[in-house]
């Protein structure tokens, strides 16, 4: 992961220590993307959440970090948010090695277990 970014530190299980960061992606020839990144024991996996058809990314109209559909939003920046995402990410078996994600896929279950959990 760039060291330009701010790296966070995510303890899972007192074991398994994952860095994180938050981008975004612009593209001059389709929409912008969110990307997750988490890092751990040197291997890296990317979630994308690319923007379009329902789907919102932070383009002007969001604040940095937020990924929605409908009225269903997550905040990449909130720990919790991200540890949500990587139980449901390794649940998945998707941590196993590096490895670019469609992090829409994983959104539906993230989302619902974040409202099971406010």
């Amino acid at each position: 992961m760039s060291t330009k970014r701010r790296l966070r530190k995510l303890v899972v299980d007192e074991t398994a220590v994952y860095r994180w960061s938050v981008s975004h992606r612009h593209s001059t020839e389709g929409p912008c993307a969110e990307v997750l990144t988490l890092g751990r024991d040197g291997t890296t996996t990317r979630l994308v959440f690319l923007g379009g058809q329902g789907r919102f990314v932070p383009d002007g109209w969001l604040h940095s970090g937020c990924v929605a559909i409908g009225e269903a939003s997550l905040n990449l920046h909130e720990p919790g948010v991200v540890r949500a995402f990587v139980d449901e990410a390794a649940r998945r078996g998707l941590l196993g090695g590096p490895a670019e994600v469609d992090g829409w896929e994983l959104f539906p279950a993230v989302a619902a277990a974040r409202a099971r959990d406010a």
